[in-house]
């Protein structure tokens, strides 16, 4: 019995400093004024190599435009982003599965500010690759921004119904927190350690960048297959606390949701497209189907 007072004493120490509303505040002011300041040195680089006071043994779709220079401070909007998933993941499985959903949209977006700088305006417009890809990603933009709001809609009718939380339900919200609390680090040796290969690896080809895709799937491929991991330990977890089947359907179809959002990193063009909106239409789909059955359970 000490002991389990003791580790929980840790827990909510460890759990005040990594995710505390505090902490939030400071990595969020700390995370933007390093995207200001990684937005101006990527211009620096960019008007370096135009002007040839740098060159670059190969050509990067990333040094062509000044447009494409808003993709490095999406990139570090994108890490935060994460930091949020981890911090709403104790407070509401439904915001923390909307993350999920927001950072797929966000790294579209980012892409389309690629894109947009090596864009061809001619009249064989469906016909260029880069072109119809980039209008599959438009398109997919719009249509994800509204099925997001879409499932924050669901979600909050999910937290009227379940304001009074119960004892056991706290008892599930602690497992989380020790879950938030060991992901916060992993996460970021995980971004660091892709940082540091992805540098040396630019190094060691004198200069050469990567291809853009796989500059597009650094870090989010292997963040995503933790989050499946995530998922189904969350799943397990939940057995202990509730037998309702549509709970655990629901929570089922999120790790599904989740696999498919992790299958559009190993395919390109609209297959990829397709992928990312069917993953978000399905989360949808389960927790609208979920509420209905909430709302029987209330009579």
């Amino acid at each position: 019995m000490y002991y389990m007072v003791k580790i929980n004493k840790i827990l909510q120490l460890l759990f005040d400093k990594l995710l505390s509303d505090k902490t939030r505040t400071k990595t969020e002011k700390v995370i933007l004024n390093i995207a200001l300041f990684s937005f101006f040195i990527h211009l620096t680089f960019i008007y370096l190599s135009k002007l040839d006071i740098i060159n670059f043994t190969s050509s990067s779709e990333l040094l062509n435009n000044p447009i494409s220079a808003i993709y490095t401070p999406f990139s570090f909007i994108l890490i935060y982003e994460v930091y949020l998933l981890i911090y709403y993941l104790p407070k509401s499985f439904t915001t923390y599965i909307t993350k999920q959903y927001q950072i797929i949209t966000l790294i579209i977006i980012r892409k389309l500010f690629k894109d947009l700088s090596a864009l061809e305006l001619t009249s064989d417009w469906f016909e260029i690759k880069g072109d119809l890809q980039f209008t599959y990603d438009l398109i997919a933009s719009l249509l994800l921004f509204f099925l997001i709001y879409l499932f924050q809609k669901q979600g909050k009718q999910k937290i009227k119904q379940q304001i009074n939380l119960q004892p056991v339900i706290e008892k599930f919200v602690q497992k989380k927190r020790l879950i938030a609390v060991i992901l916060v680090p992993l996460f970021f040796f995980m971004a660091l350690n892709t940082l540091i290969k992805w540098s040396t690896g630019v190094t060691i080809s004198s200069s050469e960048f990567p291809s853009l895709e796989s500059i597009n799937n650094l870090f989010f491929d292997q963040f995503f297959t933790v989050l499946i991991l995530v998922d189904v330990i969350l799943l397990l977890i939940s057995f202990f606390y509730t037998d309702q089947f549509h709970k655990i359907i629901r929570n089922s179809g999120f790790i599904i949701s989740t696999i498919l959002i992790r299958m559009s990193f190993g395919v390109s063009g609209l297959i990829n497209t397709i992928l990312i909106l069917v993953a978000v239409l399905f989360g949808l789909a389960i927790l609208s189907i979920h509420n209905k059955y909430e709302k029987n359970y209330l009579i």
